[in-house]
């Protein structure tokens, strides 16, 4: 009995154990230190002025950043559907967003975490069952004319952060 409660696997292997097959894979310490970073989103729907259209480029698959950040800061989520949402907004623009958010949410750390975070979930699925149906809508998402878009006249005309 006792010998049972100390044998087999613990610490990272026993969460791989546990959670590789639900496609979440485990935080570094560093990752871990940035959580509160992006949970730090009120919900004012700046981050969203000006998103219209690439809200509507994007034919579903980019419900605006205030909804990926919510949904990307409160629980792991779904990491592919999150990085296939962000696929449509240009690292630039994310940079001109952190300016007007008024919490500082640091909307380009987001965005690579939730990349990373999908590229480790598809590389579990990969072992696991040998395809993931996510890295074609990923690979579409690659091909969207998002970088095209930049700034659209609505992001360029929002008011600043005061």
């Amino acid at each position: 009995m006792v010998r049972r409660l100390f044998d087999g696997p613990s610490g990272l292997a026993l969460f791989r154990e546990n959670y590789d097959a639900d496609g979440l894979p485990p935080l570094s310490p560093a990752e871990r230190a940035a959580l509160p970073g992006f949970s730090r989103c009120i919900a004012c729907g700046r981050c969203d002025l000006g998103e219209a259209e690439r809200i509507a480029a994007s034919r579903g698959a980019y419900p605006g950043l205030m909804t990926v950040v919510l949904a990307s800061s409160r629980s792991m989520p779904d990491f592919d559907a999150a990085a296939l949402a962000l696929s449509h907004v240009p690292e630039a623009v994310l940079a001109e967003k952190e300016q007007t958010c008024p919490t500082g949410v640091p909307f380009r750390e987001l965005a690579r975490f939730v990349r990373s975070k999908a590229s480790a979930a598809r590389a579990l699925a990969l072992d696991g069952e040998g395809s993931a149906p996510a890295d074609l809508a990923l690979a579409a998402a690659a091909a969207s004319p998002a970088a095209a878009l930049g700034p659209s006249s609505a992001d360029r005309a929002a008011p600043e952060a005061t």
